[in-house]
This record gives structure tokens, sequence and C-alpha cells, in this order.
């Protein structure tokens, strides 16, 4: 469905573009004062909305082929990526709301430690599947 491939690849882009968009000294969602990363839009909202319509697509993404595509393979990687970025956007808020301990922040602190490399893979997945939509596992 051409609709999810678009919604796919607007969200991949955007949740990259909050991963990358933190400086080096900022731990996970922080910018100093417990905000959440710079980003045009500074609106915890924002970041909710676009992690839960990240996570939705990625599960249709991998229901769903793009462009006649192969069934789950044709779109692996983007379906994939955007579940990632959105359980991480989510977490982040979660994280952002509750102070909480246990297994499930130290699992969530860990996976926010590499969003600086997940958010660069997201652009690459992005930009590739953007190019080659019929690619296998793109």
């Amino acid at each position: 469905m051409i609709q999810l491939y678009l919604l796919s690849i607007v969200c991949n882009a955007f949740a990259g573009y909050v991963f990358f968009a933190g400086s080096e000294g900022e731990n996970e969602y922080s910018s100093g004062s417990g905000s959440l990363p710079r980003f045009p839009v500074n609106n915890p909202s924002f970041f909710l909305v676009l992690g839960i319509i990240s996570l939705v697509t990625g599960v249709l993404k991998l229901l769903s082929p793009s462009l006649d595509g192969l069934l789950i393979l044709g779109d692996l990687l983007p379906a994939a990526g955007g579940i990632v970025a959105g359980l991480m956007l989510i977490f982040g808020i979660y994280r952002q709301n509750t102070a909480g301990s246990g297994e499930l922040e130290r699992i969530g602190v860990n996976l926010l430690t590499f969003r600086k490399p997940i958010g660069l893979g997201l652009f690459i997945i992005t930009l590739i599947h953007f190019l080659f939509p019929k690619a296998l596992f793109l």
C-alpha cells in the first residue's frame, strides 16, 4: 500500500532526526533539564504521537508489502526500524514522566544509549527504501 510506504518513510526520517539531533554530552532524552532532545517542535505530545505512529506503521509494514513486493521480506528493515523507533520514543516519554527502576528501566537505558547510531541507521534505511522501494529486505 502506497500510504504505508509514505508514512514509513516520513516516520522513520523524523525519528532518525530526533535520535540523531541531540548533542554528544546529553543523556538519552535530556538536554540539561530533563527535557526531550532538541527538535524544532519540543513538545512531548509530538514525540508520543510520532512514537505511536512509527510503531503502528512498523507493525502494519510487516503485514503488508509495499508496491507489490515480497510479503514480509520486502519491508523487513523499514518495519523493524519503525518498531524500534516507536518503542524508543514511547519509552523515552514514559521514562521522562516516571521515576521507575528495575528491569524495564535498565533495558531502556541500555537501548537509549545507542540512539545516535540507531538514528543514523534509520536515515540510511529510509534513504535506501525511498530510492529502491522494491528491493529485497528494504
